[in-house]
């Protein structure tokens, strides 16, 4: 598989237009140039391609009885491959971004740049509208990079601001499609302790389980949850301390914390300090003088 390491090699392959700048590359696709089929290929950057009436028959979603053209955006990322075998029917634009210029700005970018091939975000005709003015306004100030670098490097950051709002709409309005991940989420962690685990469970672990980046995880189970997935881990693992501190009288806090996969007790005390606001020597007395207060009763 061959890996791209920069704009300039990409887009020769690919059939666009030589980049101006090594951090930042911003175009319009020229579809009758264009390389339309590919075997899997990487890149070592990061990207963002607006594509209307879009139809890649390597898709997923592709039905050869039944082909749907979409429009949507796509992002690539380090790490990730893929091919193509695309019909020449689309057009659209594209935004490169160096590893280097989002290392340094990270905060300015969400999760979306990260999302892979997961999750296309499926734009309604008021949206394309809406990013193509930003594009138009993006590419002019490109054209004029060394005066005006600054003013493109807002109008990325309004871009990738636009696809956060607009992916709100889109987990709003399609619950059916996330929920499956929503419920085995809840099941994978529901169901973490029924064998034994040497470490806490992690979003990362969770992320692996269901194919998924932990980026693009993260945001559907807050959107559904209203709470995070280290949110929801960190309660899970409160409530099964708290179960095993109660009704497990065999062990000590120190086996305890051994069970719930912490390495060291001591991280364990701490971590439930944070989250009940008494240690687990303080838990097990307080449950202990409950239970002789309701025998005395």
């Amino acid at each position: 598989m061959t890996l791209f390491k920069d704009f300039e090699s990409f887009n020769k392959y690919l059939g666009v237009a030589n980049p101006l700048d090594s951090n930042i590359d911003v175009g319009y696709y020229d579809v009758p140039k264009m390389r339309l089929k590919s075997e899997p290929v990487s890149i070592d950057f990061y990207r963002i391609a607006i594509k209307s009436n879009f139809l890649d028959k390597t898709g997923s979603d592709f039905d050869p009885g039944n082909p749907k053209p979409i429009t949507a955006v796509f992002f690539n990322s380090p790490g990730h491959s893929g091919g193509w075998d695309i019909e020449p029917t689309f057009n659209g634009m594209y935004v490169q971004l160096s590893k280097r210029l989002i290392e340094e700005n990270r905060f300015l970018f969400k999760n979306y740049l990260d999302y892979g091939q997961h999750e296309p975000l499926y734009l309604i005709e008021r949206e394309e509208q809406e990013i193509r003015t930003i594009f138009a306004l993006m590419l002019k100030y490109y054209d004029s990079r060394k005066d005006n670098f600054n003013v493109l490097f807002s109008y990325v950051h309004v871009l990738v601001s636009l696809v956060e709002a607009f992916y709100k709409r889109q987990f709003s309005s399609n619950p059916i499609r996330y929920s499956p991940i929503v419920s085995e989420f809840q099941r994978l962690l529901i169901t973490y302790y029924n064998e034994p685990q040497k470490h806490i469970p992690t979003v990362q672990y969770f992320a692996d389980k269901l194919g998924l980046t932990p980026n693009y995880l993260g945001d559907i189970i807050k959107y559904f949850t209203q709470k995070s997935p280290l949110e929801n881990i960190h309660e899970f693992v409160v409530k099964k301390a708290k179960e095993m501190l109660e009704e497990r009288t065999d062990l000590n806090n120190t086996e305890i914390a051994y069970e719930l996969g912490f390495e060291y007790p001591n991280y364990f005390a701490k971590f439930f300090k944070k989250q009940v606001n008494l240690t687990p020597k303080e838990y097990r007395l307080q449950v202990s003088d409950k239970l002789v207060s309701k025998q005395r009763l």
